[in-house]
């Protein structure tokens, strides 16, 4: 499936990216909901990694999508951007690599 190094590279980062998404929306709402405890130490170390490696990028999003009150949809879309920019590269680029 995929010939070429540099595209099965592109898109390990890509699906690497998506489940840090996915892991920090879980997070958000297990802090949310008092599920974990926000103060440990550990929690707060992985929560703070996954805000400073998500949040540039969400952050353009936000500003775009209208406030829809307490939820946050932004991880979706972006998730959403990033599987068509994976098909799109399937599709465009690696037959001619």
């Amino acid at each position: 499936m995929y010939g070429n190094p540099f595209i099965w590279l592109v898109d390990t980062i890509l699906e690497i990216y998506i489940w840090l998404l996915i892991a920090q929306a879980v997070l958000s709402w297990l802090l949310a909901f008092g599920v974990i405890n926000r103060y440990n130490r550990g929690v707060s170390v992985i929560g703070d990694f996954l805000y400073r490696v998500t949040e540039p990028a969400l952050r353009p999003i936000r500003s775009i999508l209208p406030n829809f009150g307490g939820v946050d949809i932004s991880p979706v879309v972006l998730i959403l951007i990033i599987i068509f920019v994976r098909k799109g590269l399937f599709y465009y680029v690696a037959p001619y690599m």
